[in-house]
């Protein structure tokens, strides 16, 4: 069996802990494999990559999955068949969070399947598992031979008491502070870095904390915050790069770059810009959307006869169609500052809410922003109701869940519905940490507080118009929250050399965009 070569990156600010990048040893036959330690906790993650793409591909399929076993606590899994089943939320959590600052630095027009998988070996629940996998994957991809644009970094931040930001926090580090985020980006010349993703939110403890007297996370806290977070991603990044030297990398896979389009084919798609332009100034989604699928089928059906010895001709047309829509839509937001609904970009579309809408509910709220409406319900139920937790984490007991439910028919389409799927159970934490730092203690409010939200339209923001939504519904089932809530979705758009933030963006202008937050 052949030793591992390893890698140490002692944390700047906490000399106790260091972050352990080994290669070499386990997993031999995935395209990469390295196993990531903090303390005593413990991830092996590989990537692997299928040797083509497969036929009419017309997406990047990159899958992220994270195994937790119960073994690496030293506990058997509590199910009937003391065997692990789905994936906790918390791993759909952390699969989420990796996913998003890998998936960009793969290059465009590579279709190949990408498979990385975290599995927790080791958890001594002090550490968390989720950041060293992100860390972990970068690695894994950097050494594989995978075309990945690495490697990159990842730091988890908690805002204490005090108002320090602390690198790498432990469980109960994070439970004592106010704030946390994790930050990923990549390195750039000039030792600086190039942040990829942000996720942040309060404690329970910020509330108590902000009574006290204790430093607010205000805006420029926060950038402190962004800014502070660079050091240990640029450490995590000089540390993957000095496994790769030790180790060496896998040749470069061969991988044919794969064109939704030829040249040709948009070029002509371009020569129609003024009449794709029209149909992206109609309002009302719906209509927009019955416009442009017309639009579209007359193009095609005009175009066609020009490619008809090019294979696939259609899909072609039909790719550089929605090609050409998305910049005209990106065009007009960065030169003229309209959006698609005639909005400018700091304007909010109609608001509106309800609240004791249901009868024999126990609070109930409607929100609605647009088009986008939300229906939210409170039920409270006895201390002894509260949800039980078996995973590889702290929290083992949940006092406060909120449930998001995404149907088809909230889009005006067709579907099947089998239980929530992975984005549906993100938005459902998204808006359930919200709400979060607000809610009362036990000693104020014994119940147990389960609020679920029914997307009932949407055209955008519905995981903010669930924030609403809760807060309208809690607020009405007479649980005594310290302040309500609402969020709302801001979008970035890059174009012509100009960026524009949106405020509460559409559907079309989240899918459009290059960053929504």
């Amino acid at each position: 069996m052949a030793d591992a070569i390893s890698v140490d990156a002692a944390i700047p600010g906490n000399a106790d802990k260091t972050i352990t990048f080994s290669a070499g040893k386990l997993a031999g036959q995935a395209d990469g494999a390295v196993t990531v330690r903090i303390g005593d906790t413990v991830m092996l993650v590989t990537a692997t990559a299928a040797k083509s793409a497969r036929d009419g591909a017309d997406f990047f399929p990159l899958t992220v999955d994270i195994e937790e076993r119960m073994y690496a606590a030293g506990r058997i899994p509590g199910s009937f068949f003391r065997r692990e089943g789905k994936a906790s939320d918390q791993a759909i959590l952390t699969c989420r969070l990796m996913d998003r600052p890998l998936r960009p630095c793969f290059p465009d027009g590579f279709r190949n399947e990408v498979h990385v998988v975290g599995t927790v070996l080791a958890a001594d629940l002090v550490n968390p598992h989720d950041v060293v996998a992100i860390n972990g994957a970068s690695a894994a991809l950097t050494l594989s031979g995978i075309p990945f644009d690495g490697p990159i970094g990842a730091v988890r931040l908690a805002f204490s008491a005090d108002g320090q930001w602390i690198p790498h926090p432990t469980y109960e580090e994070g439970s004592e502070s106010q704030f946390e985020i994790v930050v990923a980006g990549r390195a750039l010349n000039g030792n600086d870095v190039a942040i990829s993703m942000v996720e942040a939110g309060g404690t329970e403890a910020q509330w108590p904390a902000m009574q006290d007297g204790a430093p607010k996370v205000d805006e420029a806290e926060l950038a402190r915050g962004l800014e502070a977070s660079k050091q240990y991603i640029l450490q995590s990044i000089a540390a993957q790069n000095e496994l790769v030297a030790k180790v060496g990398s896998k040749p470069p896979m061969p991988y044919s770059v794969t064109s939704d389009y030829t040249p040709e084919v948009l070029t002509a798609m371009q020569a129609k810009r003024e009449q794709i332009l029209a149909t992206q100034v109609i309002s009302d989604k719906s209509a927009r959307l019955e416009a442009e699928a017309a639009l579209r089928d007359q193009l095609v059906a005009e175009l066609a006869p020009q490619f008809a010895g090019v294979d696939g001709a259609d899909k072609q047309l039909k790719a550089a169609f929605r090609s050409v829509t998305k910049a005209v839509v990106r065009s007009r937001i960065v030169n003229e500052g309209a959006r698609i609904d005639g909005r400018g970009p700091k304007d909010i579309r109609a608001l509106s809410s309800e609240v004791g809408i249901l009868p024999s509910v126990h609070g109930s709220g409607l929100f609605q922003r647009g088009e986008t409406q939300v229906l939210n319900v409170t039920t409270l139920g006895m201390p002894r109701m509260e949800q039980m937790i078996d995973a590889l984490g702290d929290v083992t007991r949940k006092r406060y869940m909120h449930h998001y439910n995404f149907p088809p028919y909230s889009t005006g389409e067709t579907g099947f519905m089998r239980g929530p799927k992975r984005r549906e159970i993100g938005h459902g934490m998204l808006a359930e940490r919200a709400l979060v730092p607000v809610l009362p203690s036990p000693e104020e409010f014994a119940y147990t507080i389960r609020t679920v939200s029914d997307v009932l339209s949407s055209n955008g923001s519905t995981s903010m118009g669930s924030v609403c939504g809760s807060t309208l519904s809690m607020m009405d089932a007479g649980v005594p929250l310290r302040a309500p809530v609402a969020g709302i979705a801001m979008g970035l758009v890059f174009a012509d050399g100009k960026y524009t933030t949106l405020t509460d963006i559409l559907g079309a202008e989240d899918a459009f965009g290059d960053m929504d937050f």
